[in-house]
C-alpha cells in the first residue's frame, strides 16, 4: 500500500528506521558490581555502596528505572532489609536503586543489577574521571572479553 501511495503522489518510497533498543535487549545483559561497604542510619535509611554508578549507568538518575537486584553470590538466602543502592560519585543522584530487599550486604558482596542489556554502554561517561568498566559476553559457558576496561591512562589520552 505504501509503495502504491508514494507513486501516486510521485514521491520517493521512504526508508523506514526504527530503534527498538531495550526491548530487545535489555535482558541479554547485567551489570555486576562489588560492594564497597554499608551504612545503617538508624530510623530511616539502609545504604550499600558499590564500585559503581551513574558513571556506567545513569538510567536510575536520569529516569528512575526500576531493576531488579540481587546479591549474586549469596543468592538463595532469604532477603531480610531494604537498602539503598548508591554509587561511587559523591552526588546526592548517584544510586542505582531504592528500597531493595537484600539479604544483610556485606563489604566483597557481588550485586547483580538485572536488564541492563541495553544502553548502559552507550550513556556511560567517564564523570570524575571514571574509567568505564569492561563488557564481557558469555556464550555457552564461554566468556568473552567485548569491551576492555578503560583505564586511567585511555582517559587522559587527549589532555595537552
Amino acid at each position: 500500500m505504501m509503495k502504491e501511495k508514494c507513486s501516486e503522489l510521485g514521491i520517493n518510497l521512504p526508508t523506514v528506521l526504527m530503534e527498538p533498543g531495550r526491548s530487545i535487549v535489555a535482558d541479554a545483559g547485567m551489570t555486576l558490581y562489588t560492594v564497597g561497604g554499608t551504612k545503617e542510619i538508624p530510623g530511616y535509611k539502609n545504604y550499600v555502596s558499590i564500585d559503581g554508578g551513574m558513571t556506567d549507568n545513569p538510567r536510575y538518575t536520569l529516569y528512575e528505572s526500576p531493576y531488579t537486584i540481587m546479591l549474586a553470590n549469596r543468592a538463595s538466602v532469604t532477603p531480610e532489609k531494604e537498602y539503598t543502592v548508591g554509587g561511587r560519585c559523591c552526588e546526592s543522584g548517584d544510586l542505582i536503586q531504592e528500597n531493595v530487599m537484600l539479604p544483610t550486604a556485606k563489604k566483597g558482596d557481588i550485586l547483580a543489577v538485572m536488564t541492563t542489556g541495553a544502553y548502559n554502554y552507550s550513556m556511560a561517561s567517564n564523570y570524575n574521571r571514571i574509567p568505564r568498566p569492561p563488557i564481557v559476553m558469555l556464550n555457552k559457558g564461554d566468556c568473552y572479553i567485548t569491551v576492555k576496561r578503560e583505564s586511567f591512562a585511555d582517559l587522559m589520552i587527549n589532555d595537552l
